[in-house]
């Protein structure tokens, strides 16, 4: 029998696959979306995904690495970097 606290890990585990893309629009708000190389479906990140830069420093255009999580709420880029 599983306790309460394995089930909740074992729930809370993601997949992730790295890719690259472009960040498609920026939102006043901390977010945005980013066209993936692969797929057809823009992909949501927040700021707080973001590494070794600020969301001051992007601009719709960029190219960037991520990695594709499966979250709760869909996929979403988490680990965004400016390449």
């Amino acid at each position: 029998m599983k306790s309460n606290f394995e089930v909740t890990m074992i729930n809370s585990f993601f997949i992730s696959t790295h890719m690259n893309g472009t960040i498609k629009k920026l939102t006043d708000k901390n977010f945005g979306f980013i066209s993936p190389e692969e797929g057809d479906k823009d992909l949501f990140f927040h700021a707080n995904e973001l590494v070794d830069t600020s969301f001051e420093e992007l601009r719709e255009g960029d190219a960037v690495s991520f990695e594709l999580s499966d979250t709760p709420k869909g996929p979403a880029a988490t680990q965004v970097k400016r390449v």
